[in-house]
């Protein structure tokens, strides 16, 4: 399978915090990687970096084979219109209907000014994330669930190759957050999108993902199928594992009889 994103040698830091020491990763397109670690270790700088809203410091991300550091303005414009960002609290504008806010890149981003043709998308949209008819109701009067599921509506509405999920389950009980992580699946399986999760939902990755990539100080540490990490002897990814993934010694067994 193709490589979309190639990351080399990509470090970050803030002040005399270094954040990312040297990253090496690839990310495969049409499939699901999930990147964990404990709290604190970078994972949301690293998506950050990836799309742009942060600058490295050192390396290079390249887009299907070229360094977006290389690319003009324009060409950048371009690639960074190729990823939608899930952010971890939806960020959702409080001020503007759930129409007016999946709407909001259909217009700013892609022009579209066709009302009808915006209404249409934003009620497919909703059906997507299976919240058809709230489309006058503000934020405020959705629940936590139902606001990350406008959310990740509104990060559909454009079309972009390439998501981008910041702790998409933070906050929701587990039928909620299975709910999140099937609809990751059914984008990347129906749609054919690039899907990237920083989650710690560890169960759920493991269950979902494609490849995991293991991140502690500042660099990947292990990276492979799930399977393979959970067969891994790596002392820090198993320590990880053991405290972080409800049921992980049963996960383990399977894995080793299957193997």
């Amino acid at each position: 399978m193709a490589k979309i994103i190639h990351i080399s040698g990509l470090k970050k830091r803030f002040g005399a915090n270094i954040v990312l020491d040297g990253i090496d990763l690839d990310f495969e397109a049409k499939k699901v990687t999930a990147i964990i670690g404990q709290s604190g270790t970078g994972k949301s700088v690293l998506l950050k970096t990836v799309n742009g809203i942060l600058q490295a410091d050192e390396g290079s991300i390249a887009l299907d084979g070229k360094p977006m550091e290389a690319m003009e303005e324009k060409e950048l414009l371009e690639a960074r219109r190729r990823f939608g960002y899930l952010f971890q609290n939806a960020a959702l504008f409080d001020s503007m209907t759930v129409e007016q806010n999946i709407a909001f890149p259909l217009r700013e981003m892609l022009g579209i000014k066709d009302r009808k043709k915006i209404r249409e998308r934003v009620r497919e949209m909703l059906s997507w994330v299976d919240l058809e008819g709230i489309e006058k109701k503000f934020p405020a009067e959705l629940s936590g669930g139902m606001r990350k599921r406008v959310g990740f509506a509104r990060t559909l509405a454009p079309e972009p190759d390439i998501l981008l999920f910041d702790e998409p389950t933070t906050g929701l009980d587990p039928v909620l957050s299975e709910s999140i992580n099937e609809l990751i699946s059914r984008v990347n399986r129906e749609l054919g999108m690039t899907c990237i999760v920083i989650s710690h939902d560890i169960a759920g990755m493991f269950a979902y993902a494609d490849t995991i990539a293991f991140l502690a100080d500042g660099k990947i540490a292990a990276k492979g199928k799930p399977g393979e990490l959970a067969r891994s002897n790596h002392p820090v990814l198993r320590k990880f594992l053991e405290y972080s993934f409800t049921n992980f010694d049963a996960y383990e067994d399977n894995q080793c009889r299957d193997s």
